[in-house]
């Protein structure tokens, strides 16, 4: 057993014990994972002409990736991954305010680097689709790679309610999934129930402009691309379009968590019993104080 007492060592000396530190750790990693896989989807099917992946598989991809994510992250610092989801936390008075603008920088940062080592992935991916020409508009566009841009029809209004709606609905989906005093989700499989929300949000309301839902899942990247080559046209591409993706996520992240809170959350039980097993236990009740001869028919010989 000696052996083991420089291992103890080396892991008592790397250990971090600073809860805020740890849960910024666990925070960028998850981001980190999220944003790898779900810019890598993107950058396969870009650069490869859709031969190797197309509409379904980039969402498909990054449905699964937000699954990884949480169970990266989940238990110690929540696994937020998005801004919005933070201030939706802070709201129900579940998270800090103080701790708001920390996680949100973390997922920034988080989402920035992830885009720098997805450029380094697809490197000559990229150089040999664009011939070295890094554009934002145009049949050879890969700023769309990284960060997202409304379709040609869009304006900045449908565009706004686009994100406010489909964060709404997430967030909606993520407090119910997180109820326990309502239908509930087994311990351990709340992932997959979220991501699969993000995967039916993405595929009926990702046409507009891909479904952010996450500012730091956009303007992160949108930052590594203007330092990275595409230049300022990420700001100005689409009538400006790079501040929807930012604030209307958060305008829907606070209508989200007042709508459930509204219809539902505020009208559980006390008990926090289920109405269905509440109905169950009443008519058990009322049948044991039945008279025996009410249940059971006359028996006449």
């Amino acid at each position: 057993m000696a052996h083991t007492q420089p291992l103890a060592e080396v892991k008592d000396w790397f250990r971090i014990r600073n809860l805020l530190a740890r849960q910024c750790l666990a925070e960028f990693l998850g981001v980190f994972v999220l944003m790898l896989l779900t810019l890598g989807a993107s950058a396969q099917t870009v650069t490869t002409g859709e031969t190797k992946g197309n509409f379904f598989t980039l969402f498909l991809a990054a449905s699964l990736a937000v699954v990884i994510a949480i169970y990266v992250g989940g238990n110690v610092s929540g696994a937020h991954l998005n801004p919005a989801f933070s201030l939706a936390m802070c709201l129900l008075g579940r998270l800090p305010w103080a701790k708001l603008p920390i996680y949100s920088l973390v997922q920034l940062l988080s989402a920035f680097c992830a885009s720098g080592v997805t450029y380094a992935l697809y490197y000559d991916a990229l150089q040999n689709y664009t011939g070295g020409n890094l554009t934002v508009t145009g049949p050879k566009e890969t700023a769309s790679i990284f960060a997202t841009y409304p379709a040609p029809y869009l304006s900045l209004n449908n565009g706004f309610l686009d994100q406010v709606l489909g964060t709404g609905i997430l967030i909606v989906g993520l407090l119910a999934i997180l109820d326990k005093r309502n239908k509930g989700v087994p311990a351990g499989l709340e992932p997959i129930a979220v991501g699969l929300l993000v995967l039916v949000i993405t595929l009926t309301m990702g046409a507009n402009c891909g479904s952010p839902l996450n500012p730091a899942r956009d303007l992160g990247p949108r930052l590594f691309t203007y330092v990275a080559g595409w230049g300022p046209e990420v700001f100005s591409a689409g009538n400006g379009w790079w501040w929807v993706p930012v604030v209307a996520p958060l305008v829907g992240a606070t209508l989200g968590t007042a709508t459930y809170h509204l219809l539902v959350a505020l009208h559980h039980p006390e008990d926090s019993e289920p109405v269905q097993d509440l109905e169950f236990a009443q008519h058990k009740t009322s049948d044991l104080e039945t008279p025996a001869s009410a249940q059971m028919p006359e028996c006449k010989l």
